[in-house]
């Protein structure tokens, strides 16, 4: 019979429906040597947040053919490792959607009433009713960071409080927002017309203080902002000041940059609400969570797909630098585009079309979504994520291709424009050779780029160079490609270290600058499973 190891706390319902069809064991607060000592003797393990599966766990997993993850996140699980082992790894993403959008109104509700402190003054013994006159929530705006699978299901909730809904999220298309009575609208405009603004975005390279003092600028006197989503994406600093001189009304946290934490400033200011990451902590979620973990585990143990599996099916070893270039072009794509999505365009060209193009169409959607899903995206879920996203894919096969033996080009269409990147692989590595209308040669080893659309001018290259040089910002390569002399031209130029956004800023402003963008470019593989030894 197979074995099972349930390591951390799960919901009742989940174990007993394993122990069904296999040896459920359940032993909680295992140090490191404990787990590492008996994990081989397991086909299953199933943790959530406590338990962390490092590569020297899995290494000593013998049998160990599924890790499921009782929750969304795996920063607690080694999955890189897993996958070079042949491990499949599985969440339970949705289980608790609705706890957390549920416990988002409430703090939204909590806020505009003063919930916590007249609940406190009166249990104090203080009756102060003038102090805690509130503000209703009909009729005001509510903005929505993020309109995933938690927005969604707050903007569904709201309506019935006859709010105005708007939201930002570049990744969700304008007839998904309709279908759900939400205005799409810049981050700008979000931040400047809110009433209430709740966040509801993956913690990411991108996303991190995604709220900060000149966003919090933006903001009306009255606003009230609510982070349900992760700590890290509101500067808690930058917050704590604005709240103190009155810049903002008021806001709420149930997530903060480290955790446990039971001491912070923002915990003395009375105009905001904490609580501890209880967002998805009732009863209903946690059984929901059990229940689909165990599914995951079980689909996995009998040869079965797993529609919540966060490192894809056995990918060809000939097809891994195809993958590259996929998942690069893009995260390009992503950092470039203006506006707002509505429909991707795939070409494949040349000998990469003598492949399977799923798992490539996997990691182009993979890179070019990934700092807008929570979920690692792969052959199984690529489906649901773009159908959630309302992302509409196209996808066409040349099998010959001029000046390249293979190339990968990615279209994507926004009420914008259209940015176009393309990719091939040569001697194994990845090479950018198209950004828009403009033909280059780029091996983007990951790091740091600047990328100037300009106009063709002497003297503009050094003025550049200035401002990062007073900066103390090193240059390491730059790349130049032109329409003809003297025309619309891009550069795009490697750097040590970030652009900051006052360089940035300064860059735009030089005569003949038509845009500037800062991108980071990191080499990530989307998920795959590679056969044992690959």
């Amino acid at each position: 019979m197979m074995r099972i190891l349930v390591a951390d706390p799960i919901a009742e319902e989940g174990i007993q429906f394993l122990r069904s069809y296999a040896q459920v064991d359940v032993k909680t607060k295992l140090e490191l040597d404990q787990l590492k000592a008996i994990i081989g003797d397991y086909d299953a393990l199933i943790v959530r947040s406590q338990t962390k599966v490092g590569a020297e766990v899995i290494q000593s997993a013998k049998k160990l053919k599924v890790i499921g993850r009782a929750g969304v996140g795996i920063d607690n699980i080694d999955v890189d490792a897993a996958t070079r082992k042949g491990i499949v790894v599985v969440n339970a993403p949705t289980g608790n959607i609705i706890a957390v959008a549920e416990h988002t109104i409430a703090l939204m509700l909590a806020l505009a009433r003063n919930v916590p402190q007249a609940n406190s003054y009166l249990k104090s013994g203080k009756w102060r009713r003038e102090e805690f006159v509130g503000t209703e929530i009909r009729n005001k705006t509510l903005g929505i960071i993020g309109l995933g699978n938690v927005g969604s299901e707050v903007a569904k909730r709201v309506q019935a409080f006859e709010m105005r809904v708007i939201a930002h999220d570049p990744f969700v298309s304008k007839d998904y927002a309709r279908n759900l009575e939400v205005e799409l609208v810049s981050m700008d405009q979000l931040l400047k017309e809110a009433d209430f603004i709740t966040l509801h975005v993956p913690l990411t390279a991108t996303t991190t203080k995604l709220i900060g003092s000149r966003e919090l600028a933006k903001l009306k006197p009255t606003a009230r902002i609510i982070n349900c989503a992760r700590g890290g994406v509101i500067d808690e600093e930058a917050l704590l000041e604005a709240i103190k001189a009155g810049r903002i009304a008021g806001a709420a946290f149930d997530v903060f940059d480290h955790e446990p934490i039971t001491d912070s400033p923002l915990f003395k200011e009375d105009k905001i609400i904490v609580t501890p990451h209880l967002g998805a902590s009732t009863i209903e979620a946690q059984t929901s969570v059990a229940k689909d973990v165990a599914a995951e585990v079980l689909a996995v143990l009998q040869g079965q797909f797993s529609k919540y599996a966060v490192n894809a099916p056995h990918i060809p070893p000939e097809l891994v630098p195809f993958m590259r270039v996929a998942t690069t072009i893009g995260n390009l794509a992503s950092q470039l585009m203006e506006g707002q999505i509505s429909s991707t365009h795939i070409r494949y060209s040349g000998g990469v079309t003598n492949y399977d193009c799923n798992p490539i169409k996997t990691a182009i959607i993979s890179g070019l979504l990934q700092q807008a899903s929570e979920e690692r995206i792969n052959l199984v879920n690529v489906g649901l994520i773009a159908t959630q996203h309302g992302l509409k894919i196209s996808e066409e096969k040349e099998a010959t291709c001029q000046n390249y033996a293979n190339l990968l080009t990615l279209q994507v269409n926004t009420n914008a424009g259209t940015t176009t990147i393309s990719g091939t692989v040569r001697d194994s590595e990845t090479h950018i050779v198209q950004v828009n209308d403009f033909w280059m040669d780029i091996v983007p080893t990951g790091g740091y780029f600047l990328f100037c659309d300009h106009l063709d001018r002497p003297r503009l290259v050094g003025a550049i160079g200035n401002i990062t040089g007073k900066a103390d910002i090193n240059i390491s390569s730059m790349h130049l490609s032109r329409l003809q002399p003297r025309g619309k031209a891009l550069m795009i130029l490697a750097l040590d270290q970030p652009l900051g956004e006052e360089q940035l800023q300064e860059i735009c402003a030089l005569p003949g600058i038509y845009s500037a963008k800062a991108v980071k470019l990191e080499i990530v593989f989307p998920a795959t499973s590679l056969s044992r030894g690959d």
